[in-house]
């Protein structure tokens, strides 16, 4: 089973809407704005693969408390995977010891640790396959996305592979990733995807499909 836990995202509700395109394909629990699946005292044990798209302390929602961060430590104690999209590697931020482990963070205004700010241009932009050796990289697809958020300058905290990028005017930055926990599960970051029209477009659908199924197969 998979749970699926987001934000609306200022009322983009890009999890919702990549749920929408997933839902027959996984056997998923989905929440939106509502922490409850991972309060649930099953959750650590019966998730197979756990997706989050949400930020903390973002669209009104509160801090998630202790219990679900005794829960999703347990989970990932366990070795279990984790695909983080869009800016959910700031799903838990205000939690030293995650803020660690998400392979490229995405950085608020304020942090606790003092990082400037990740940024987030608007406009089309294209995303393509990283020259990498990660067997990934030979299913994932390039992408030419329209005018959406573009996240970049997010802070490296560990070792990761690259498996997407993208080149703008700013730079070249990571679009997709994949790192390992300190309880060896692998996390996979993917962040485009902020419009309706850019999360349910064929080249983002296809990605993501890839991703699920590679940390369900546990490669």
């Amino acid at each position: 089973m998979i749970t699926f836990v987001a934000d609306d995202h200022y009322y983009a509700h890009p999890g919702a809407a990549l749920h929408e395109a997933l839902k027959d394909r996984f056997p998923m629990v989905f929440a939106e704005n509502n922490l409850a699946p991972l309060e649930d005292a099953a959750f650590p044990g019966e998730c197979e693969l756990l997706i989050l798209n949400l930020i903390a302390d973002t669209c009104g929602q509160p801090l998630a408390g202790p219990v679900v961060e005794r829960n999703v430590r347990a989970y990932l104690e366990q070795g279990k995977p984790l695909l983080l999209l869009h800016g959910a590697s700031a799903a838990f931020w205000h939690w030293a010891w995650w803020r660690e482990l998400v392979g490229f963070r995405w950085v608020r205004p304020t942090d606790p640790d003092g990082v400037p700010a990740s940024t987030h241009p608007v406009r089309p932009y294209r995303v393509d396959v990283s020259k990498c050796r990660h067997p990934l990289c030979r299913a994932l697809q390039p992408m030419d996305l329209a005018k959406d958020e573009i996240y970049t300058r997010l802070e490296q905290v560990n070792p990761a592979m690259v498996l997407l990028e993208t080149t703008i005017e700013e730079g070249t930055f990571p679009q997709c990733w994949e790192n390992t926990t300190p309880w060896g599960g692998r996390v996979i970051g993917f962040l485009p995807g902020h419009d309706k029209a850019v999360v349910q477009s064929a080249g983002v659908v296809a990605n993501v499909v890839v991703l699920i199924e590679s940390l369900l197969a546990k490669r």
